[in-house]
């Protein structure tokens, strides 16, 4: 990269991920594009100096955003973000039909039609491993491809780039007028105990995140407590303890398991604060993760805000739907060999 100063754009920037890890790149981050208004109040406590547009991002005007950081076509050094992703999901390309009607499909055309403009010297986009599968993605590489742009694409595990989490996701590198490379793995993963090492028990922290109430029947209470420390999963209690729900079926072993100290979590997700939506339980206390403790799994700082009067469930969405910092980072930071 020619440009002594790292310039970004993070489109799609919900709470601020993609920021973060840019940031922790070196690059400085001019602009980012979100419509969400709870995300948006999350990213301008964590990044005040960067100019948001808080709009759908069909109504904004590359060229007019452009001009309005005094850019011209090429100076921007990195385009990055990731399109809304639930119409990928792997649940939902199941269904076919739910995939194909799915409209958020479509917004991967807004990130040609902004590199088309703004003609940034690299692009970084990152999605759900099924994006890969989905014509629209042909067409969307053709058209880079078509404007000058080569591309890498590969699926790989977040895990293998200092993120303390199972997470296979989509990653999409180009550049103009040479082939992108992806970064070298890290040598050694960041575990469970690694990320969580120093934050205290939230019976005694003041951190409001991370002391957000539980709410759970005595009979759930009780079985938490009885699922063994530090990987233990609901397929070790007793006969009589498990649900019968759980007796119906035979997938979704997770669900009601802890995390293990010396591996890395699992795919955190929305749904990081229910033990009945996967492998949620703290490794040794009886209580899921704290939404902190979830935010530390997906790489971000230990300072970084979050809102906490938007309730539970629409800060755990936030987290669950961000982007790894240390996986961003790790990838920007290709840009740059």
């Amino acid at each position: 990269m020619t440009s002594e100063r790292l310039t970004a754009i993070d489109l799609f920037s919900g709470c601020g991920g993609v920021t973060s890890g840019l940031r922790q790149a070196q690059f400085d981050v001019l602009a980012a594009v979100e419509i969400d208004r709870k995300a948006q109040e999350t990213y301008r406590l964590n990044h005040p100096r960067v100019r948001l547009f808080n709009s759908d991002i069909r109504h904004v005007d590359p060229q007019a955003l452009m001009f309005s950081l005094g850019l011209n076509p090429g100076d921007l050094s990195l385009l990055a973000g990731c399109p809304p992703c639930q119409g990928f999901s792997r649940l939902r390309t199941k269904n076919r039909a739910i995939s194909i009607d799915d409209p958020r499909n479509d917004l991967v055309f807004e990130f040609l039609r902004f590199s088309d403009v703004l003609r940034p010297q690299n692009i970084l986009l990152e999605n759900v491993p099924a994006l890969k599968d989905d014509p629209r993605f042909e067409r969307f590489i053709s058209g880079l491809e078509s404007i000058g742009y080569s591309c890498l694409v590969s699926v790989l595990d977040a895990a293998d780039y200092g993120v303390p989490q199972r997470r296979r996701r989509l990653i999409m590198l180009a550049s103009l007028g040479r082939t992108p490379n992806l970064p070298t793995p890290s040598a050694k993963r960041v575990t469970v105990r690694k990320a969580l090492k120093g934050l205290v028990s939230p019976d005694l922290s003041n951190d409001p995140l991370h002391t957000l109430p539980e709410r759970r029947s005595a009979s759930v209470q009780k079985l938490i407590s009885m699922i063994p420390k530090d990987g233990g999963s609901r397929r070790d209690l007793p006969p009589e303890y498990i649900l019968a729900c759980h007796k119906r079926v035979s997938g979704f072993s997770d669900v009601y398991g802890r995390m293990a100290w010396d591996k890395v979590s699992p795919t955190i997700t929305s749904g990081c604060h229910n033990p009945s939506k996967g492998r949620f339980l703290h490794p040794e206390e009886d209580r899921t993760i704290t939404l902190r403790e979830a935010a530390l799994l997906q790489g971000f700082p230990k300072n970084y805000k979050f809102v906490v009067a938007h309730g539970k469930e629409a800060v755990a969405l936030m987290i669950g739907n961000a982007l790894p910092p240390p996986l961003i980072a790790a990838h920007a930071r290709s840009f740059l060999a």
